[in-house]
C-alpha cells in the first residue's frame, strides 16, 4: 500500500511538472502564434489602408479630370460667346455704316435741290 501511495504521489509530482513544463513550452508557443495571427492582421490592415489609398488617388484624380473637362467646356463656351459677340459687334457695325453712308447720301441730295432751289 505504501508503494501504491508512493506511485501516485510521485505520479502527481510528476504531472504536475510535467504540466508546468508544457504550459511553459505551450506559452511561448502561444505568442509565436499570436504573432502570425497580428502579423495576418497587420497584412490584411496594411492591405486595406493601401486599398483605401488607391481608392482615394483614383477618386481624386477622377476628379481633377472632371474640373479639367469643365473648364475647357466653359473656355470653349466662352470662346463661343466672344465668337458670337464679334460676329454680331461687326454686323452692327455694318448696319451702322450703311445708315451713316444712306443719311450722307440723303444728305448730300438735299444739299444739292437746296442749292439747285436757291440757284433758280
Amino acid at each position: 500500500m505504501k508503494k501504491i501511495i508512493a506511485t501516485l504521489i510521485a505520479g502527481l509530482f510528476a504531472g504536475a511538472a510535467f504540466a508546468q513544463t508544457a504550459a511553459t513550452a505551450a506559452t511561448p508557443a502561444t505568442p509565436a502564434a499570436h504573432t502570425a495571427h497580428s502579423d495576418t492582421k497587420l497584412a490584411k490592415q496594411e492591405a486595406k489602408e493601401t486599398k483605401a489609398a488607391a481608392k482615394a488617388e483614383a477618386k481624386e484624380a477622377k476628379e481633377v479630370a472632371q474640373a479639367d473637362a469643365k473648364v475647357a467646356k466653359e473656355t470653349a463656351e466662352a470662346k463661343k460667346d466672344v465668337a458670337e459677340a464679334k460676329a454680331d459687334a461687326k454686323e452692327k457695325k455694318a448696319k451702322a455704316h450703311s445708315k451713316a453712308a444712306h443719311k450722307k447720301a440723303e444728305a448730300k441730295e438735299d444739299k444739292q435741290e437746296s442749292v439747285a432751289a436757291q440757284t433758280k
